[in-house]
C-alpha cells in the first residue's frame, strides 16, 4: 500500500513518530505557526489529497492548512486516535471544528458551525514527514454549510 525508500524510515521510534504528527497538529494546524512546517516537512514532500492538490514540501502543506483559519474563526483539529505502524507510518484520525466565517471551497461565509472528520496518514523519513495522505468528509462539510446539491442534502 505504501512504497518502500532506501531513505532511514526506520531511523525513529514510533513515539517520536507520533510525536512529530502530533506536533503538526498542535503547532501548524491549530497554532498557525506555518514556519513550523519547514522543519517538519522534507522539502519534497507529497501530499496526497482527493479534494485539494498542493505543491511539493513545506510550502505545499501551509497552502493547505492556512485558508481554513480565516474561513472558520475558531477551527480546531482535534487528535482522536493515532496509531504508528511500520515503515515510519503514523495514522491519526482526527476531527475538525470551527464556525464559517469567511469563503472557503467557493462558498460565502454561512456563521454554521461545523464538524468535520477524517484520517490523516504520514510517513516520516529522517525525521520528516516525507509524504501525506489526507482523506475527509469535504461533502459532509459542504452539507453542514448548505451548500450541497439538493440530491445529497435530501439524503442527509
Amino acid at each position: 500500500m505504501f512504497p518502500r525508500t532506501r531513505s532511514k524510515e526506520g531511523s525513529m521510534s514510533a513515539e517520536s513518530n507520533k510525536a512529530l504528527v502530533r506536533r503538526f497538529f498542535d503547532e501548524v494546524c491549530n497554532g498557525l505557526k506555518l514556519e513550523v512546517a519547514d522543519t517538519l516537512f522534507a522539502r519534497d514532500h507529497i501530499y496526497h489529497d482527493p479534494i485539494i492538490k498542493a505543491e511539493p514540501g513545506p510550502e505545499g502543506v501551509k497552502r493547505v492548512v492556512a485558508p481554513y483559519h480565516p474561513a472558520f474563526s475558531d477551527v480546531r483539529w482535534k487528535i482522536d486516535d493515532m496509531v504508528a505502524g511500520e515503515r515510519g507510518i503514523v495514522v491519526t484520525r482526527w476531527t475538525g471544528t470551527g464556525t464559517h466565517t469567511d469563503e472557503v471551497m467557493g462558498i460565502g461565509p454561512t456563521g454554521k458551525r461545523v464538524t468535520v472528520s477524517g484520517v490523516w496518514i504520514h510517513r516520516i523519513a529522517g525525521g520528516k514527514i516525507v509524504e501525506s495522505w489526507n482523506l475527509w468528509d469535504a461533502m459532509g462539510m459542504v452539507r453542514q454549510l448548505g451548500a450541497a446539491p439538493a440530491a445529497v442534502q435530501a439524503r442527509a
